[in-house]
């Protein structure tokens, strides 16, 4: 593997394109760069910085000597791509084997967008300034739907046809990965397959299916390739199944329109975390980004089975890191990147087995100097003091933010977000007591079953939160932050069956909540107030849970000019509505059928055919125990309450202790990191 490149020049030789449409023809025997006509642009966009590359973690290696080649995107601006942390892991697994190469690329802005277009320069990797068409795979992480418009520019300024069906040899195959692909039926036209769940093994595998067909000649061509990948049964070819509809819109059946194709396509579990310790070699930015800090995955998945979260239920079963293993990452991550945060990362980090042994020995390992530690989302069940000194033990109080996600104890109890009021005031008074003066609080609004009067108690319970902490500190030098987003329904939840409410009570909610924190100045002053209107969250749900007759409304918002639509700025509610409006009717459905519209048990939904491990039924009976205010344990500490995943993904749950201390650090051995769990099972 060659060294990273001081300067894009140094990594990039001059191609000589001229137009976007002069990609047409495949150059991937030659090392290709539009460097030399993308530099005289960058002087007239905002933060070229952004698209220049060669930042310390980067890698370029040899064009020629590579056999794969994927480009990497995260379909955002380079702020908010750069620090994700998918994208990173799966870059330095490519680029570890000795004869794949991979790059990244971004979503660029529309003023570098519009001068792309007029001077023919086409999407380009930043790491060489390679010309995304030029790849072999072409590999996107959807973390949200919101990304969808996004790709479809990063397509067409590739110069690759819009439509799966209209690309040839020469056409990188374009896969989508990330926890909305666990629904890629609203896009399924416009990408060449899906895979679902983890990417680590995932991406190896493909690389070597790539490698293989290659060597062989490339038999059968495109189509060939395609039938290899989906025999895996665990990567999605759209164009391989066909989709029926019933007289009322609804789907009839999906079914494989080849012999040699799966029914059902499964979703990847990687289970031993240790043996995947990345990212060994952290990205630092060269302009300013989201999060600037190393990030450590401490464990996967979560069982704690709060009803709205896609990423709580499709990323089951709860595997850990070993505490050993953190302890080398965090060491060789700061090392290298020159990093002062440490974030530990998961959907629930204070869950893991040993996170007070955790905090406690990086606090003791960095004490003295400028690095901090964060827990980015902290459950307010599993905050204590121990945590809080260990966490501000340096001096540096990084942000805390609390999850209550419902305003009412009825509707946590819906949500299956098991915590009381008393608990959120006790945690939260112990952060201010702690030497926090900033807290911040995140809620839903639009909930299943919610009312107005849920709503309002998240003012009441924002008012006792000051009352105490003044109370507990003698100060009034506290504030807390009320953050609230809007539902969304997902796929393979049990709230996939249910109706979204309405753009307008969903703002008329947020006006009355707004009053009620406001009612008593003295303590309104001490609450901010952030919130996402109903807008976005409908256009959402509609991206979420709907089937490839959406693909027209994407398509049509990308015509008349949808861009970078999860940032408020540039998202269009309108454009949205009007495109649905426009292409639907044709199907003899709308937005409201999408959205609005509560599903029943037996209608077939579009990702049926898709296996997350999820029990259908056992999802469904979630549901109504959630319609019944009945909550469900979790079961990584009580028996199996058979969600369907253990057994049918042959996987386990995975957690410690595994009674080992993390300090001292030890230099590494010669086989990487890998140290045994030695944890247990159930």
């Amino acid at each position: 593997m060659s060294a990273p490149s001081p300067t894009p020049r140094a990594a990039a030789t001059d191609s000589g394109h001229d137009s976007v449409s002069a990609q047409l023809t495949p150059r991937r025997d030659l090392e290709p760069s539009v460097w030399s006509q993308l530099e005289p642009l960058l002087p007239q966009v905002s933060k070229p910085i952004q698209y220049v590359g060669g930042e310390l973690g980067a890698v370029t290696k040899d064009w020629g000597a590579a056999t794969v080649r994927w480009a990497l995107m995260y379909p955002d601006a380079y702020e908010v791509g750069l620090p994700n942390q998918g994208v990173q892991i799966l870059y330095e697994v490519l680029n570890e084997l000795p004869d794949t190469l991979a790059e990244r690329t971004y979503a660029v802005w529309p003023d570098l967008e519009t001068l792309m277009r007029t001077h023919g320069v086409p999407q380009f990797t930043v790491d060489a300034h390679r010309a995304v068409r030029d790849f072999d795979v072409f590999g996107i992480s959807f973390s949200t739907e919101l990304g969808y418009t996004n790709m479809l520019t990063a397509i067409d300024l590739a110069g690759i046809p819009m439509l799966a069906a209209d690309r040839t040899d020469a056409d990188p195959v374009i896969v989508a990965g990330g926890h909305a692909a666990f629904n890629p039926e609203p896009i399924a036209d416009f990408i060449d397959a899906a895979v679902l769940g983890d990417g680590e093994e995932a991406v190896l595998e493909i690389t070597a299916i790539v490698r293989e067909w290659k060597a062989e000649g490339s038999p059968g061509g495109r189509d060939e390739l395609l039938l290899r990948l989906a025999r895996t049964e665990s990567v999605y070819v759209p164009r391989f199944y066909d989709v029926d509809y019933l007289p009322d819109g609804r789907i009839q059946r999906v079914v494989p329109n080849r012999a040699d194709v799966p029914f059902r396509v499964h979703k990847r579990t990687t289970m031993d975390l240790d043996a995947w310790p990345y990212p060994k070699k952290p990205l630092v930015p060269l302009a300013e980004t989201v999060h600037e800090r190393y990030a450590v995955e401490i464990f996967r998945g979560c069982t704690r089975g709060c009803r709205f979260c896609q990423a709580g239920m499709i990323t089951r079963p709860v595997r850990e890191r070993s505490i050993t293993t953190v302890g080398q990452m965090v060491r060789e991550g700061l090392e290298f990147s020159g990093f002062n945060e440490v974030g530990l990362l998961s959907l629930s980090s204070a869950d893991h087995s040993e996170i007070g042994d955790m905090c406690s020995g990086l606090a003791q390992q960095y004490e003295g100097t400028n690095v901090s530690l964060s827990l980015p989302s902290t459950r307010v069940d599993a905050f204590n003091i121990d945590l809080a000194q260990e966490l501000s033990r340096n001096g540096r109080r990084t942000g805390l933010t609390f999850a209550p996600e419902g305003g009412s104890e009825r509707i946590r109890k819906v949500i299956n977000k098991m915590v009381s009021k008393e608990d959120l005031i006790r945690t939260v008074v112990t952060a201010y007591t702690n030497g926090w003066r900033q807290v911040k609080l995140y809620f839903m609004c639009g909930l299943p079953t919610e009312t107005d009067e849920d709503v309002l108690e998240i003012a009441d319970m924002a008012h006792e939160v000051i009352k105490a902490g003044r109370a507990a500190t003698g100060s009034k030098d506290i504030r807390c932050t009320v953050s609230i987003g809007g539902f969304v329904p997902k796929p393979h939840t049990p709230f996939q069956w249910a109706a979204m409410e309405r753009p307008e009570v969903i703002d008329h909610r947020l006006k009355i909540l707004k009053q009620a924190i406001n009612s008593d100045r003295s303590l309104g002053r001490a609450i901010g107030y952030r919130y996402h209107d109903g807008e976005p969250s409908l256009i959402e749900g509609l991206l979420s849970r709907g089937d490839r007759r959406v693909g027209s409304v994407i398509r049509k918002v990308w015509e008349n000019g949808g861009r970078f639509d999860g940032w408020s700025e540039h998202f269009s509610y309108q454009r949205w509505v009007d495109a649905a409006a426009e292409t639907l009717p044709a199907f003899g459905v709308d937005l409201d059928w999408y959205t609005t519209r509560e599903r029943e048990e037996l209608e077939v939904l579009p990702w049926d055919h898709l296996d997350s491990g999820l029990d259908k039924d056992w999802l469904w009976q979630d549901w109504q125990d959630s319609v019944s205010e009945f909550e469900q344990d979790d079961c990584r500490w009580t028996p199996c309450f058979d969600c369907g995943v253990c057994p049918s993904m042959d996987t386990e749950i995975q957690i410690g202790p595994t009674g080992k201390k993390l300090l001292p650090l030890t230099p590494l051995g010669g086989n990487g990191m890998k140290v045994p769990a030695g944890g247990h099972s159930h």
